[in-house]
């Protein structure tokens, strides 16, 4: 078997399990509804599409080449992490407060004690894990890096590109996926209060934190 495709899939199963902004967005996600995590993971599949077909068509090359675009691209991204983290710590500051003290969570939560909150849709979890995804200013870079050291000198460079470019996605719609059904599985634990509000703020914190870090690159670029 090739070596170098094995080598691959290691390093590219890592590169998608590693946690991140995808990550997260799944997660928090998955604690509304499997709906809304399954929906945001293959958002996320999505935005990996996008960035490994301008791999593939050289675009990314251009982003990268180009300060201005790329700083506008990271700018968007960095906002859109910020905006989505913003949303989940606001979020913990608005639930009313059940019996025993704790504050309730899920879809029987809202704020200022409005009647129950309505969950997320699938359609807003699929835009925010491709939104979230496709906005990641390091992906091209790292798609333009990664690929061609798996591509032998010998053999056609297209349709090699393309399966590595293929791998990627479908080891993301089976690693994303299979975090938001597991977030789900261990929804009546997770979703306590107590544990759910710590969840709620260590993703709120770390989407603003990469966001944060993103906008701070293009202010010191």
């Amino acid at each position: 078997m090739d070596g170098q495709l094995i080598a691959f899939t290691g390093v590219a199963a890592g590169m998608i399990a590693l946690p991140g902004a995808d990550f997260a967005v799944v997660v928090r996600n998955a604690l509304d509804s499997r709906r809304a995590g399954v929906a945001t993971a293959i958002g996320v599949a999505g935005g990996l599409l996008v960035h490994t077909a301008l791999a593939v068509a050289g675009l990314a090359a251009v982003l990268v080449a180009v300060p201005a675009l790329f700083g506008a691209v990271q700018l968007l991204g960095g906002a859109y992490l910020l905006y989505l983290g913003g949303r989940a710590l606001l979020a913990l500051r608005g639930r009313p407060v059940a019996a025993g003290g704790e504050h309730a969570t899920g879809p029987d939560a809202a704020p200022d004690g409005a009647g129950p909150a309505a969950r997320l849709g699938a359609a807003q979890g699929l835009r925010q894990g491709f939104l979230t995804n496709a906005l990641n200013p390091k992906a091209p870079v790292l798609f333009l890096s990664l690929l061609p050291q798996f591509v032998p000198a010998d053999r056609p460079a297209l349709p090699r590109t393309l399966l590595l470019a293929a791998m990627i996605v479908a080891m993301a719609l089976v690693w994303f996926p299979a975090v938001a059904l597991l977030v789900d599985r261990l929804g009546g634990w997770l979703r306590r209060p107590k544990v759910s509000r710590a969840l709620e703020a260590a993703t709120g914190f770390l989407l603003t934190a990469l966001g944060g870090i993103l906008l701070v690159e293009v202010v010191l670029a």
